[in-house]
């Protein structure tokens, strides 16, 4: 899948966070707060601190989405990033991705997966992991990962009672 696959999607290359982008970052992740979780600055600083991968895209001079992946080892208390942390030994973590609500439907959040794809084989980094909500659900998110290829390898009960499907997908150049 490419960005290509997304109709009169604007092609702008991802960049590196910056701490300037914070704000922006923040306002985003509280508008889509029911797929996320909550984040504050301190928090934000925290896991930019730690991530592997941090990227956004702009659209017209504004943050219109966001990235944010963690490796295995990172001091990290999501109870979903340590399922995976004690079932596999190597992987990165999808944290959250973020596309602004006026920015949806234009391919922003396809191009931010290509670019994280690109960005594991080039570390060599087989495994690919992150969750959705199954209760509440959303189908978005499941569509779009079942898209990539991810599967189902797990599921559990986070806060507030929400349930998440743990998902994986595994390429096949990278070092397992």
């Amino acid at each position: 899948m490419t960005a290509s696959n997304a109709p009169d999607a604007p092609r702008v290359e991802p960049r590196d966070v910056t701490p300037d982008d914070f704000p922006a970052i923040l306002a985003l992740n509280d508008a889509s707060v029911q797929f996320t979780s909550p984040l504050d600055a301190a928090r934000l600083r925290q896991l930019h601190e730690q991530a592997a991968y941090h990227r956004v895209i702009e659209l017209g001079g504004a943050i219109a989405a966001f990235l944010l992946v963690l490796r295995e080892g990172a001091d990290y208390d999501s109870l979903n990033y340590r399922w995976f942390a004690r079932h596999y030994a190597q992987f990165l973590y999808i944290d959250r991705v973020v596309v602004a609500r006026s920015a949806r439907r234009l391919g922003l959040g396809i191009q931010l997966y290509d670019d994280i794809l690109a960005f594991a084989a080039r570390t060599q980094v087989a495994r690919l992991s992150c969750e959705y909500d199954v209760d509440p659900p959303n189908p978005v998110s499941q569509a779009f990962h079942r898209r990539y290829g991810f599967r189902e390898v797990g599921r559990q009960r986070v806060g507030g009672g929400k349930q998440v499907s743990l998902q994986l997908r595994e390429s096949g150049g990278a070092t397992v």
